[in-house]
Order: structure tokens, then C-alpha cells, then sequence
């Protein structure tokens, strides 16, 4: 995922949170509003309680990696933050990409 296509600042990741919908299950909690730019961007955190940060930061690069194949940062009308929850880690990989893709394209969102 490119970084022009990612949530950095604090006050930006505040800013969705606050004034957003979400959509939630076991492993995701996503926050959703309309993207203000000319391509989505996403936002991933997590927990320090979820693991030691080697582990953080390969959930982090799972999720990106989800994100890249799952959305068309063109054509997508949201900018979303993420954020990891406990369940993330007892699935599989190919598991929490399918979680995500219901939440990322559920008919609450579209």
C-alpha cells in the first residue's frame, strides 16, 4: 500500500474516529467516512496488549497486504481506519482477509 494511500496523523485518525460510522466483527473494527481526497486511505492500529511490536508490525503488514489486494484506491468512496482486535490472532491469514473484505464491501458501507 502506498503511502500516499495511508492514515499517519493523530489528529486525521481522531478525526474519522469521531465522526464516522462503523462497522465491527470478531478480528476488525473498521470506522468509515467519505474520502475528502482523490483516493481512499486507510488507517491500520492496534493494541500494544495484542503482542510484542515484532508481532504488531507483522499484523500491520498482513493488513496492508489485504488492503492492496482488496481495494481499488481509485474507485473506493471511503477513507477508513482499521483497527486490529484480539480474534486477529487466532485466525488464519486467509480468514482475516475474508473478514475484512465483509466489512470493507458489506451493504451497511455501499
Amino acid at each position: 500500500m502506498k503511502k500516499k494511500n495511508r492514515v499517519r496523523k493523530s489528529q486525521e485518525f481522531q478525526k474519522i474516529i469521531h465522526h464516522s460510522k462503523k462497522v465491527v466483527n470478531h478480528s476488525f473494527v473498521v470506522y468509515y467516512t467519505p474520502k475528502k481526497e482523490a483516493e481512499a486511505r486507510i488507517g491500520i492500529t492496534l493494541s500494544k496488549k495484542i503482542g510484542h511490536a515484532v508481532d504488531r508490525n507483522l499484523y500491520k503488514r498482513q493488513v496492508r497486504m489485504m488492503c492492496q489486494e482488496l481495494i481499488d484506491f481509485q474507485n473506493y468512496p471511503y477513507d477508513c481506519i482499521l483497527i486490529l482486535r484480539f480474534g486477529y490472532r487466532d485466525h488464519s491469514y486467509a480468514d482475516n482477509k475474508k473478514n475484512l473484505e465483509k466489512l470493507l464491501y458489506n451493504d451497511r458501507i455501499k
